[in-house]
């Protein structure tokens, strides 16, 4: 609802407290419930605000690119939020823009793990998610995924690869991963996301960032 209040504009809102803090799920995904206050645009302070907040640490995202086969290396899987979001009512994205349902086609992505640097994990997702050995990677993004209610933070990496024998199903066994190796020209990947079949925004987002910037790569790598 519109207010007559004085908007401030000069530097944005920065006092926060909070007041409790409370762990109530403690699994694959931890969430917190925080009760807290912030300053408002207005001046003065909120109410008191009751909010969950889920935490699965922090990603990278890689997007190979073979500038002399002229190919990038996606990977497809199923993917269970996806399942969940289609039978959703009023959900944006249904199944009919998904060619495989919940098996969704994107870039490498995953976890970083403790002590590692980011561009580290970038390299080993490439090899356990694709058996794609990536260089000369560069850091095009960070980024956060959803932050009204979501920590994770996100940084996506281009890497040059030699695609030429890159295929075939991958993922680590123990964390359940079942990933098939798709290769297509760049072309043909801007036309899938531009028709809606690409729909997961790391995905997006990468393949955004490689249409600006290809022309430059293939000077670079060619």
């Amino acid at each position: 609802m519109a207010s007559d209040k004085p908007v401030n504009d000069g530097d944005a809102p920065s006092g926060i407290e909070i007041d409790e803090r409370d762990r109530v799920f403690d699994g694959y995904f931890k969430v917190e419930r925080l009760t807290l206050r912030h300053e408002l645009y207005q001046g003065g302070w909120s109410a008191p605000l009751v909010r969950e907040v889920l935490s699965r640490g922090h990603a990278v995202a890689v997007l190979p690119y073979d500038p002399l086969r002229g190919e990038i290396v996606l990977v497809e899987q199923f993917r269970v939020a996806a399942l969940k979001a289609f039978d959703e009512p009023g959900a944006q994205v249904g199944p009919e823009q998904s060619p495989n349902g919940a098996w969704l086609l994107e870039c490498i992505a995953g976890i970083v793990e403790d002590g590692e640097a980011a561009v580290e994990a970038a390299v080993r997702e490439a090899i356990e998610e694709a058996g794609c050995v990536v260089d000369d990677l560069i850091h095009a993004r960070s980024f956060l995924t959803s932050p009204g209610c979501l920590t994770e933070s996100v940084s996506f990496f281009c890497g040059r690869t030699d695609a030429s024998g890159v295929g075939g199903v991958h993922g680590v066994d123990h964390e359940g991963e079942d990933i098939r190796v798709v290769k297509m020209s760049p072309q043909a990947a801007f036309d899938l996301m531009d028709s809606g079949g690409i729909n997961n925004a790391f995905t997006l987002i990468a393949l955004e960032w490689l249409r600006g910037n290809i022309a430059e790569l293939d000077r670079r790598w060619s």
